[in-house]
């Protein structure tokens, strides 16, 4: 089961031994995990349940808004995707995370870029990180606001 975990951000960006490899100003910050029996049927529909998630304040301030509605805005909605396997994990029996849900790296990469790719048919400005990379990231979170999910939703 495919998931993601979602924080709205003021702004954030992802380094790879201290360079900037993606940053985004007001948006989501997306950490994505595709698992063994993933398809892009998953990732499909994954994120086209993110992008309609009303999760950004309207005019009164009530969350009301999906990313898709902040274009024209005075606010234009960003994202940044980066692969997160760890999300797989099992803590289930004894102290050591078990990661043998997570897709093997060819499948994890290959629905990974997938997912970027239609993120980027329907918002302007994606950034991403670094597959399989060792990334530091730096968020401000909004609100804060943290949704997590996963492609039964």
């Amino acid at each position: 089961m495919m998931k993601a975990v979602l924080q709205r951000v003021s702004q954030a960006h992802v380094e790879i031994d201290g360079e900037v490899v993606g940053k985004i100003g007001y948006g989501l910050l997306i950490l994505f995990c595709a698992e063994q029996a993933d398809t892009q049927l998953d990732a499909d529909k994954m994120l086209a349940k993110i992008l309609k998630l009303r999760i950004f304040s309207d005019d009164d301030g009530k969350m009301n808004r999906s990313i898709l509605q902040l274009d024209g805005q005075d606010k234009m909605g960003e994202l940044l995707i980066v692969s997160q396997f760890t999300l797989a994990a099992d803590v289930r029996s004894g102290n050591r995370p078990s990661f043998t849900k997570a897709a093997p790296p060819q499948l994890g990469q290959e629905l990974y870029e997938y997912f970027v790719g239609k993120a980027k048919e329907s918002i302007e400005h994606v950034a991403t990180g670094q597959f399989g990379s060792d990334m530091k990231i730096h968020l401000v979170n909004d609100g804060p606001v943290t949704i997590i999910m996963d492609s039964n939703a």
